[in-house]
C-alpha cells in the first residue's frame, strides 16, 4: 500500500522523537521511587502533551485502554492540531513501568504513526508472537510449529546447531511449559522480566543483543508496536490474537476483528509505511537511559522509517528548567 503524499514520514519523524524524549524526560524522575502508576502518568502527560503540537490530524488507534478506562491518550482519542495529514498512532508512554519503577533495565517510552487505518486496531488482550530478525527466507518458522520446531527450523537456516540458537521470552508462569520445550532442544534463553516491544525488537539486532527469536504471549497492543520496529529495521512477525473469554472477544469485535483465529503477518498488522521512535528510560540493550548531569537531561532515541528501512540514533541533551 503507497502512504498519501501528505504523509510526510521525514518530516514528521523528528516530531516523533520529540514525543518520546518528553515522555522520557517526565517519567526520569520516578525512576527507582517504586511508584509505577505515577511514572506511567508522567509519561502519558509529557506523551500527550507534545502530541498535540504537531501538525496532524492523529487518532489513537493503540493507546492507555478504553474511553472509560483511561482518561487521556484513550483508545480513539484525536490528537495533533488538527491541521495535516490523516495518522494512525500507536503508543506506549511508559513500556515497563515496573522496569521504571525498580530502576531495572530496557524501560523504553515507545510511539509509531502510519497513515489513517493502516495500523491493526488490536484491543487489549493477548497475542501470541514470533520474531525473527532480517536476512531469512520467507516463513522459515512459524506459529504452527512446535516451539522445538521453530528452534530446529531456524538452527537449519542459519548453519548452526540448535545449541547455538537464543531465544528471548518474557518470564511468566504462563510459559513454564514454552521454556521446558526450546531448553529440551539445548536452545539458551533469555528471560525478560516485563518489556516485550524491546524483547522483539532485540531479533533484529542480533549481532548486538544475541537474540536470534522472540516467542510467547504478552499484550497484543505492543504486538503492533513491536511490528512497527521489524518493519522498519527488518525481520518477520507473527501474531495471532487469544482469548479468556466472551467479554475478550467482544473487545475485538468492537475493534472491527471478526476472524478470531487469524494469524498476522507482519505486514498485516501494519499495512503501509510506518515510523516509529523509542527513548530508553532506564539503560538497556537498545538505548541508553536517561542520564542526569549537572543542569541536564540527557537521552538516547532511535529513530526508524520503513520507507527507506533507516534507523538513526540520537542523543538529546536538554537543559532542566
Amino acid at each position: 500500500m503507497t502512504p498519501p503524499k501528505d504523509f510526510n514520514d521525514r518530516m514528521l519523524s523528528l516530531g516523533l522523537a520529540r514525543v518520546s524524549e518528553a515522555a522520557a524526560h517526565a517519567s526520569a524522575r520516578l525512576i527507582g521511587r517504586g511508584d509505577e502508576k505515577a511514572a506511567d502518568q508522567a509519561a502519558v502527560n509529557a506523551m500527550r502533551e507534545q502530541l498535540n503540537m504537531l501538525d496532524i490530524k492523529g487518532v489513537v488507534v493503540i493507546g492507555e485502554g478504553e474511553r472509560d478506562e483511561a482518561p487521556m491518550l484513550y483508545i480513539g482519542e484525536e490528537v495533533g492540531t488538527g491541521e495535516g495529514p490523516e495518522v494512525d498512532i500507536a503508543l506506549d508512554p511508559l513500556e515497563g513501568t515496573t522496569l521504571t519503577a525498580k530502576d531495572m533495565p530496557n524501560a523504553l517510552t515507545v510511539i509509531a504513526m502510519a497513515p489513517r487505518g493502516t495500523l491493526l486496531h488490536a484491543p487489549d488482550v493477548y497475542m501470541e508472537k514470533l520474531a525473527i530478525g532480517p536476512g531469512y527466507a520467507k516463513d522459515v518458522v512459524s506459529l504452527e510449529m512446535s516451539p522445538a520446531e521453530r528452534v530446529r527450523a531456524l538452527a537449519k537456516a542459519r548453519g548452526v546447531q540448535d545449541s547455538d540458537i537464543t531465544v528471548c521470552i518474557l518470564e511468566r508462569p504462563r510459559h513454564e511449559d514454552l521454556i521446558a520445550e526450546v531448553r529440551s532442544t539445548g536452545a539458551a534463553i533469555r528471560l525478560i522480566t516485563d518489556g516485550d516491544v524491546a524483547g522483539v525488537i532485540h531479533c533484529a539486532e542480533a549481532e548486538l543483543t544475541g537474540i536470534d527469536m522472540y516467542m510467547g504471549s504478552g499484550g497484543a497492543p505492543e504486538g503492533v508496536l513491536a511490528a512497527s520496529a521489524l518493519k522498519c529495521m527488518g525481520g518477520q512477525m507473527w501474531g495471532k490474537l487469544l482469548f479468556r473469554n466472551d467479554d475478550e472477544k467482544g473487545r475485538a469485535y468492537k475493534a472491527g476483528i471478526t476472524d478470531l483465529d487469524r494469524i498476522y503477518s507482519r505486514d498485516e498488522l501494519v499495512t503501509a509505511d510506518v515510523i516509529f521512535a523509542a527513548t530508553g528510560v532506564t539503560n538497556g540493550s537498545i538505548v541508553a537511559g536517561v542520564k542526569r548531569e549537572p543542569g541536564f537531561l540527557q537521552t538516547e532515541t532511535i529513530l526508524m522509517r520503513s520507507k527507506t528501512g533507516s534507523v538513526r540514533r540520537m542523543i538529546y541533551r536538554n537543559p532542566i528548567k
